[in-house]
């Protein structure tokens, strides 16, 4: 029976919040946690020790650093969204079917999370390529995912909707994390001989979990409103938003200061929590310590201390300024980096994570909101402000995982990338400086 709901249903706006239950998943265990330590793993070769004699990888004939590589496939990525998302944003403004662009993606994430299962040396290349095309899947089904909210729900219910998936997909992320993390440590429980079994189990179970979830959202959201004929100019209509903001951002000094120094700090912000647990597993003496025990606590942690972090972060923006408050911000950052070179225990890892949740979740719910207040009072697209803001954050990560991958490629070690990020944080300081209170 097909269910056609009212704009403003509450059953409706919970199946669309729901949709974050279910592709969240890929963004803590992939993206955060379980992929990166079996990256580690199969690409690490350790003595008796503990010591790293070996982390290159042999792909296309090249020899690469292993933390060089994976990040030179992560910044690809984020290449192809970045050129797509303008693309498919344009495509769901008008088609009447979005709902099939959503799914699609959905599946080609979860369907290449399901192939990381046959994740090998031998056969590099198409583990890259899951890797790859999840990490795309994920992000381009999150342009039409968003799309939806101004047709099911009304501005009123905007930001209570909003805040609630975030909220569903925080929750269901971290309880198959859990699951995941109960069966790699106790896999004698489940009947396996060893961790290496579980581990791929735990991609085939993100997949499923984010395939199976997803039925719900589809079973009540509308096939889409069509609004136009679909032609070539529709297809093309995000990148024509977007040269419009590009030529509004001229006449308005203080977005365009702003925009720009968000660019720069984004830059090191976005590749230090991505590139967080590559570091832990290669840089840390981790001693007697379970490695996968003592990085997934320290991402629990940061997720944990990041919902803090932006409550802490608004009361300063709401007392000091935003500007003045990121400013701040970006110094911690500095300072961060700088210990980060030096550290060498489990224990003053879990230190930092610590303080990297504080200011993330501080950083990146300031840096948009700081934006919206930004926009001119009588814009009316601020979709496509708001398409050129997350544009312009992907074009970053792309920027800074490439500069990661080279200087960890050049020297050998990740510890002088993390030095390298401080140059973004200096000039993303110096650029909110110049940042009027209003526009001269």
């Amino acid at each position: 029976m097909k269910h056609t709901l009212a704009k403003g249903d509450k059953k409706l706006l919970n199946a669309w919040a729901f949709y974050d239950w279910a592709n969240s998943v890929y963004n803590l265990t992939i993206s955060s946690a379980i992929f990166p330590i079996f990256w580690g793993a199969l690409t690490i070769v350790r003595n008796d020790q503990g010591d790293i004699i070996n982390d290159t990888v042999r792909f296309l004939g090249i020899d690469f650093n292993n933390d060089s590589l994976i990040s030179y496939v992560t910044a690809l990525a984020f290449l192809v969204v970045s050129i797509m998302s303008p693309l498919l944003s344009g495509i769901a403004d008008y088609v009447g079917n979005k709902k099939n662009f959503l799914k699609f993606f959905c599946y080609l994430g979860a369907l290449s999370c399901i192939g990381l299962y046959w994740f090998s040396l031998e056969f590099l290349w198409f583990g890259l390529l899951c890797y790859f095309f999840g990490l795309v899947g994920f992000w381009a089904s999150l342009v039409f995912y968003n799309s939806y909210l101004p047709d099911i729900a009304f501005p009123e219910q905007q930001d209570a909707i909003s805040a609630k998936g975030y909220s569903l997909g925080y929750i269901g992320s971290v309880i198959l994390l859990i699951i995941n993390l109960v069966m790699i440590l106790k896999y004698e429980w489940f009947g396996f001989e060893s961790e290496g079994v579980p581990t791929r189990l735990s991609f085939v179970m993100v997949g499923i979990w984010w395939i199976l979830f997803s039925q719900y959202t589809y079973y009540y959201l509308p096939k889409g409103n069509k609004k136009d004929t679909f032609t070539k100019e529709v297809v093309f209509n995000g990148f024509k938003e977007l040269k419009k903001i590009w030529n509004a951002l001229r006449h308005d000094i203080r977005l365009r200061r702003y925009l720009t120094a968000f660019f720069v700090y984004s830059m090191a912000v976005q590749t230090i929590m991505l590139i967080a647990t590559y570091f832990g597993i290669e840089e840390l003496d981790w001693g007697e310590q379970d490695a996968t025990t003592g990085l997934i606590i320290s991402i629990l942690l940061i997720q944990l201390v990041a919902v803090l972090g932006a409550f802490l972060t608004s009361r300063a923006s709401a007392k000091f300024g935003n500007v003045p408050t990121l400013i701040v911000i970006n110094i911690v950052w500095i300072g961060i980096c700088i210990y980060a070179y030096t550290i060498t225990t489990p224990y003053q890892f879990y230190a930092t994570a610590a303080i990297v949740g504080l200011i993330m979740g501080g950083i990146q719910s300031l840096s948009r909101s700081t934006y919206s207040k930004f926009l001119p009072e009588n814009a009316v697209d601020t979709a496509s402000y708001f398409s050129f803001y997350d544009v312009s954050e992907k074009i970053g990560i792309v920027i800074g995982m490439f500069s990661y991958g080279i200087i960890a490629q050049l020297t050998g070690s990740v510890r002088y990338s993390i030095l390298f990020l401080i140059l973004f944080f200096v000039v993303g300081v110096l650029l909110l400086f110049r940042v009027p209170k209003s526009n001269p």
